[in-house]
């Protein structure tokens, strides 16, 4: 029987793939990565083949989807292979279907996690993670159309109290990378339409950029002022507070320089 093991690399570079994982790549025998469902900002190729002592072949959106993984599968029926995920291997709904198809074949399957986006946005932004509801994802638009989702979104976690966690669209393979301010004029446009005053220049929002590594950034303010901020290379993420516990508010005055004016939302 094969095995297909799922590693994740964890955020920014090489050296956040954890120790069990260095020993799961070391025993296999193919290694595969995919870098085009998240963008680690620091990450070397060269270093990473230095680090695991293996050669490794990189594969693209094409390999895993529209070919099904038939390359990483085909080496897993006759022994251990790992493929190499940015983040955490098993958030990604097509690491998920690589792994189905795979137990179908009968080539067991293992996940080795990673630090993932979800854990570090919500852990830097300082909310309370129990206090999130349902994440979602800020696409590019599609030929002018926008996608009114995330803004719904938003709009149904803000009338339960709840914070939203908005993923920007990434497309390595393109070289598009989101921005914050891309993201929340993409949501601007949608208020436009709507109307419903969810997102307006007076809407509190947090900026988080390059979580994971060593300059990362976080800035709370209203998406008037977070507009004119430089939060410079990506990955960026987004954060919509919904109603703030009073510690919340306090941590996001003190560590995201949000302003004082933020506390009469503590409910």
């Amino acid at each position: 029987m094969g095995e297909l093991v799922f590693v994740g690399l964890g955020l920014f570079d090489e050296t956040d793939v954890s120790l069990r994982g260095l020993e799961e790549i070391k025993g296999a025998k193919a290694v595969f990565v995919e870098l085009y469902t998240s963008l680690m900002g620091g990450l070397s190729l060269r270093r990473l083949e230095k680090l695991i002592g293996k050669e490794f072949s990189v594969v693209s959106r094409h390999h895993l989807e529209e070919e099904k993984g038939q390359i990483i599968l085909q080496k897993a029926k006759k022994g251990k292979t790992v493929l190499l995920v940015p983040g955490d291997p098993l958030i990604a709904t097509t690491h998920i279907d690589l792994r189905i198809r795979a137990e179908k074949l009968g080539i067991k399957t293992r996940a080795i996690h990673g630090a993932s986006i979800i854990s570090a946005a919500i852990g830097l932004s300082d909310l309370q993670n129990y206090k999130f509801g349902r994440s979602v994802t800020v696409p590019f638009p599609d030929k002018g159309f926008i996608s009114e989702t995330p803004y719904l979104v938003v709009k149904e976690n803000r009338k339960m109290g709840l914070h939203t966690l908005c993923f920007l669209d990434v497309r390595v393979e393109e070289g598009r990378y989101m921005t914050v301010k891309d993201g929340l004029q993409s949501l601007s446009a949608v208020e436009k339409q709507k109307r419903n005053s969810v997102i307006t220049p007076n809407t509190l929002v947090i900026g988080v950029a390059r979580a994971g590594s060593e300059d990362s950034v976080v800035k709370a303010d209203y998406i008037g002022e977070v507009m004119k901020y430089d939060f410079g290379k990506p990955p960026h993420t987004i954060i919509f507070p919904g109603r703030l516990h009073f510690m919340e508010a306090e941590a996001l005055i003190t560590l995201a320089k949000a302003p004082e004016s933020i506390r009469r939302m503590v409910a």
